[in-house]
């Protein structure tokens, strides 16, 4: 017998003095959602509410790390492409992903890793150097927040004063704010106008402070972009069309921190490298844990010139990257 009775109110997620209700809320559709296996329709059928808030709901509970996933099985290909990564490039770890069903989510699915191996990594007294870019920023996802002590988190790139929406200071104070750490940004634009406006920034305002931190962190997240259009550094405005074209006749294949690259790792002669702020790449190659975060085949040039500039020991990367890698490297 089917009842008349309308279902019950409930509440959506919208602000409102009892948060804690809210969050209940948010919680009971993650359980009906995640443990009952409920679909999303038919939880909404179930409360009386919209599907979209079903999916509000669901996606602010990943948000908040209320609700944790694992997968324990079908990773043996990527198991043995990690193997293979750490011989052939000589690295100390690296983590595959499973190819995402669609493109769109590769980002994804490389962040969501990244999140996950750096919250094992941090301990007491650790010093984190972060760079940026589209794939870094989804780390945030699954970066869990730990009680831990004398934690720093270091901006490794200017840009403080670009409001863009990935933009490296605002990813260095998300991360720490995130684990409870104190962050230290490069309080300056990420290319300025002149070596000399660089020299004095770092000499007379302070920058010498936050750049010398780079000896003694203990692990650097880094992220590479290629020279298409589409890249996150030519695609939000931090540099133009005649700069990409400039850079690509000059050899570029890609960008660490903005110092572009060709195919073997080296600094290519162009005038945007010498008004870059950030770390040196040489002091950057001494820190212990180098972790390199980036996919897609369209960065496979970026990412061996990548590898060879920043000597990173560690990759993070999807199955097909990781294939294309392996391909390149014989």
């Amino acid at each position: 017998m089917v009842s008349s009775n309308p279902p019950p109110k409930f509440d959506e997620p919208q602000p409102e003095r009892n948060s804690g209700r809210v969050a209940r809320n948010r919680m009971r559709i993650a359980w009906m959602y995640y443990v009952e296996g409920l679909t999303q329709n038919e939880i909404a059928d179930r409360l009386g509410i919209g599907r979209v808030t079903v999916v509000r709901n669901i996606n602010e509970a990943l948000k908040q790390r209320e609700v944790k996933i694992w997968i324990t099985s079908g990773v043996a290909e990527c198991l043995d492409l990690e193997a293979q990564l750490k011989k052939a490039f000589g690295l100390v770890d690296a983590v595959v992903v499973p190819e995402p069903a669609e493109q769109a989510h590769l980002r994804k699915a490389i962040g969501f890793a990244a999140g996950m191996y750096v919250s094992d990594q941090l301990t007491d007294n650790f010093c984190l150097g972060v760079g940026w870019g589209a794939t870094l920023q989804e780390s945030l996802q699954t970066l869990t927040s730990k009680v831990l002590s004398n934690v720093e988190v270091v901006s490794l790139l200017g840009g403080v004063v670009d409001a863009k929406r990935f933009n490296p200071s605002e990813f260095a104070w998300q991360v720490a704010n995130t684990v409870g750490a104190d962050c230290y940004l490069l309080a300056a634009p990420a290319v300025v106008d002149s070596v000399e406006t660089k020299r004095a920034l770092i000499e007379r305002c302070g920058l010498d402070h936050v750049l010398d931190k780079v000896d003694r962190m203990d692990m650097a997240l880094l992220s590479v972009g290629p020279m298409s259009a589409e890249s996150t550094s030519f695609r939000f405005g931090f540099f133009g069309e005649a700069d990409r074209q400039s850079l690509a006749k000059s050899g570029a294949v890609g960008d660490l921190l903005f110092n572009f690259y060709d195919i073997d790792g080296r600094i290519v002669d162009h005038p945007i490298n010498e008004r870059v702020v950030s770390v040196s790449i040489d002091r950057l190659r001494n820190v212990p844990r180098r972790v390199m975060i980036s996919g897609g085949n369209d960065k496979v040039p970026a990412l061996i010139g990548g590898l060879k500039l920043s000597g990173a020991n560690v990759l993070i990367t999807n199955e097909e990257t990781a294939k294309a890698l392996l391909q390149q490297a014989g």
